[in-house]
């Protein structure tokens, strides 16, 4: 591979990483945003839910939740995305929804903006009380995994989605429901079975612990991560009190407790549920008091970020979803394998070259971008030859470059201030400036 090859190589992988920055749910991070999509409860005549599309491109939000499927048995009315639906019609011959336009933003948001896309099953509305058997559990999850899963050739069930494939479940239960251990625990089996990619199972209690409606399912099954609603309730954030070791009422200690302990999964994430707005629920909170509820979490191992409710009040209340993404903006990453080992697995080539340049080159060009939450390390180096045929030419070109949503600035920051093309550092306080 000739030097020009390998710069190429390595922009490519630039541009990889980058990606990897923006990526959907990650499980090893502790600034994931998760923002729930479908009610429209901001339920304005103008300024409401946009499509699903509008609030991927440049978003620092990596999973959304689509809310709600709310009928499990009787699957001809099982979707409801408020507004959203209006763009459904029924399939020929049945009362089954077909959604061309959430189809085609569910592969638009996976594909070129690498968002997570959850199926959120129950809600408020939800009332069939699940199932009369174990059977019947796990043959309607087989229905549903049918439906909104991969789609497979062989089977009869209509898909309202179509050809677009969801990146797992969420489950929201608002009151008992029988045999929902059956069901989900399918659900699960479904996915881990499916090795073409990788799907995840999240659950949104409500932040009093145990929750009465779903505390026994999320200690048999194992969940990727929790959307604990803290709010409307007197352990939510609400009550979080500044400078206390300890706290009286907020309980993020103890759901940080049942993720090491009871749950079935021991790297579950738990995210901070929150309202996007004081219209979206009980308990909102905003500014200092908000900044320092999420460092108060921070410090416990399972803290996986931040949830909202809903995008249409988020996107309704001005510099709120900037004002949590700047909050999570220090989140630690782990460090991540060599970026020889990196390349060659990218490149199939070896990659002894990044160590064995002489130390004087004709032209040398060293490209360091700084990537920030992926598995990566920080800073990439290259090192190319050129020469002219008559002259000599050196130069040394070096830049630093901060990805989307990433920090550029702020007080006692002193990292780097360049922004990868085409954003640019924008202040959002005396203590925060990011790349949008």
């Amino acid at each position: 591979m000739n030097r020009i090859q390998k710069l190429t190589a390595l922009c490519g992988l630039i541009l990889s990483l980058s990606n990897r920055a923006l990526a959907g749910f990650d499980s090893s991070a502790s600034n994931n945003i998760a923002v729930y999509w479908g009610q429209n409860s901001i339920n304005r005549a103008s300024g409401g839910q946009q499509r699903l599309s509008f609030y991927c491109a440049d978003s620092p939000i990596n999973i959304i939740p689509m809310a709600f499927l709310y009928e499990i048995k009787n699957p001809a009315t099982t979707i409801n995305f408020a507004n959203a639906g209006d763009n459904c019609t029924a399939i020929s011959g049945s009362q089954i929804l077909s959604c061309p336009q959430i189809e085609e933003d569910i592969q638009t948001c996976q594909s070129a903006h690498n968002k997570s896309l959850l199926l959120s099953i129950g809600g408020a509305t939800y009332t069939e009380g699940g199932f009369t058997s174990p059977a019947e559990a796990i043959s309607f999850a087989g229905t549903v995994w049918s439906m909104f899963g991969p789609k497979n050739s062989s089977s009869s069930v209509e898909r309202p989605f179509g050809e677009a494939v969801i990146d797992g479940f969420d489950i929201d239960l608002e009151a008992g429901s029988q045999h929902m251990i059956d069901f989900v625990g399918e659900l699960r089996r479904l996915m881990d079975a499916d090795t073409t990619k990788k799907y995840y199972l999240s659950g949104a209690p409500q932040c009093f612990f145990p929750d009465a409606a779903m505390g026994d399912l999320m200690d048999e099954v194992p969940f990727d991560f929790v959307n604990v609603q803290f709010y409307n309730n007197d352990c939510g954030v609400i009550n979080w009190r500044s400078g206390g070791a300890t706290q009286d009422k907020f309980n993020f200690d103890i759901w940080d407790k049942w993720a090491k302990g009871q749950s079935k999964n021991k790297d579950v994430r738990v995210l901070l549920g929150i309202p996007g707005s004081a219209m979206a629920g009980g308990g909102y909170v905003s500014g200092d008091a908000l900044r320092g509820v999420i460092e108060y979490s921070k410090q416990f191992g399972s803290f996986g970020g931040v949830m909202m409710w809903d995008m249409s009040q988020v996107y309704g209340n001005a510099g709120f979803l900037d004002s949590i993404s700047a909050a999570l903006g220090s989140a630690s990453q782990p460090s991540g394998q060599p970026i020889s080992q990196s390349l060659s697995q990218s490149t199939g080539q070896s990659t002894s070259w990044l160590s064995n340049q002489p130390s004087f080159v004709t032209v040398t060009t060293v490209v360091t971008v700084n990537v920030t939450n992926t598995v990566f390390p920080s800073e990439l180096a290259l090192l190319a030859t050129t020469s002219t045929e008559n002259a000599i030419i050196t130069s040394a070109l070096t830049e630093t470059l901060v990805p989307q949503w990433g920090r550029c600035g702020g007080s006692s920051y002193s990292g780097a201030t360049s922004c990868v093309p085409p954003y640019q550092c924008v202040y959002v306080g005396d203590w925060w400036s990011d790349c949008r």
